[in-house]
């Protein structure tokens, strides 16, 4: 795929975007900011330990819409794939822990590993492709 450069430079720099899921229980569309990680050309969601209402949602229905905002402005279509493989979420949380830099207190990897959110996203690379157009 050949994506805009002005994409795949959001993709890989930009760290905040919107994401609207669908709600598990109510069925309605849910919009909030978070971070989202860009690590070995993928793309993932993760949030602190703990159960997280976006987290659940996407569990429940795994298509969403990745919304960039900060160096460009797209809705792009999305599903995300829970991680949930043991070793691939440490490996994985342990890179994204280090870029993060948060203090140590919150940085425990083990717990990380144990309790936090982790989807690696698929993008809808038709939708990208039309906004060239």
């Amino acid at each position: 795929m050949n994506q805009p450069e002005n994409i795949q430079k959001a993709l890989r720099n930009d760290k905040v975007i919107d994401i609207t899921t669908i709600g598990r229980k109510s069925g309605k569309l849910r919009r909030i900011e978070i971070w989202f990680h860009h690590w070995q050309g993928n793309l993932y969601l993760t949030g602190l330990p703990g159960p997280r209402s976006w987290a659940a949602n996407l569990y429940a229905h795994p298509q969403f819409v990745f919304h960039l905002k900060e160096s460009v402005q797209l809705d792009i279509p999305a599903t995300a794939v829970p991680i949930r493989v043991t070793q691939e979420r440490r490996e994985i949380l342990s890179a994204l822990l280090a870029e993060m830099k948060l203090p140590p207190e919150r940085s425990d990897v083990d717990q990380w590993v144990a309790s936090s959110p982790l989807f690696r996203l698929v993008l809808d690379e038709s939708a990208i492709d039309r906004s060239n157009d």
